[in-house]
């Protein structure tokens, strides 16, 4: 499947959220087939680990200390991907997070961390990959990752406040940068992954509050974070006139 790969060995990719789960695990499947990834993340000492695992692999991992709701981190991360690797040719916003809280009686630090993490974040890399690419007239990619959650909300499940919500923004996100992106050329994909193996999930996995969801969930099969590294190379083989809008992908039998 890294045979896809080969147009793009040798170009620069930006992955958020590097240290685990699906983005460690799209940052690995690039890097292993040829290209030069810059992995983001806040614990950058883990995608240094990753990085000395992936020596020998065909491409390079560059771990980067940013924190995707500061504003500054992210256009240090491009300053320095332009000074010391290049033009960027790949962008995959994977960076988010979920939060115990919830509406009616919320904590509001908690609902802004998602918004800025979820929305915001990727918002601000996308227009500094955009203002690369044009310049440097690459055709490149940006894919986004979502969530099943950004298609419907789902019924019973705690926790779930400014989630879902953030995640129907991605996708109307993609809509309008799709319109934006008409005269440039520049195709933007989404991938909206089922409950995945990840950090993220855990707080559902604990949840001691509704014992007959608690067994559900347990029980419900989940996607492997590889799953949604394969459709990253998938995007990525197709050709550049192929608008990919969304892939949704649940782990079969998923019962929420």
């Amino acid at each position: 499947m890294l045979s896809l790969l080969e147009r793009w060995v040798n170009k620069i990719a930006i992955v958020t959220g590097a240290s685990s789960g699906i983005g460690a695990a799209i940052a690995q499947k690039l890097v292993q087939g040829g290209l030069i990834v810059v992995g983001i993340a806040r614990h950058v000492e883990v995608i240094q680990t990753i990085s000395e695992k992936l020596k020998n692999a065909k491409g390079k991992l560059h771990p980067f200390k940013a924190d995707v709701t500061k504003e500054n981190d992210i256009l240090a991360l491009f300053e320095f991907v332009k000074t010391k690797l290049g033009p960027v040719h790949v962008l995959v916003n994977n960076a988010g997070i979920a939060r115990s809280t919830n509406l009616s009686n919320g904590d509001t630090s908690k609902w802004k961390e998602i918004l800025d993490t979820n929305v915001l974040g990727p918002c601000i890399a996308t227009r500094e990959a955009i203002r690369v690419m044009k310049k440097h007239s690459i055709q490149g990619q940006i894919i986004h990752i979502s969530s099943i959650l950004g298609h419907y909300v789902g019924v019973n499940i705690p926790f779930l406040n400014m989630y879902p919500a953030s995640k129907f923004a991605i996708r109307a996100l993609t809509e309008t940068l799709r319109q934006e992106f008409v005269a440039e050329k520049v195709p933007i994909r989404t991938i909206s992954p089922g409950f995945t193996d990840t950090e993220i999930i855990k707080p559902l996995s604990q949840y001691k509050g509704n014992a007959s969801f608690a067994k559900a969930f347990e029980e419900t099969p989940k996607l492997k974070s590889e799953d949604i590294a394969d459709a990253v190379v998938y995007i990525l083989s197709t050709p550049h006139h192929v608008q990919i809008q969304d892939i949704m992908i649940r782990p079969l039998g998923e019962r929420f």
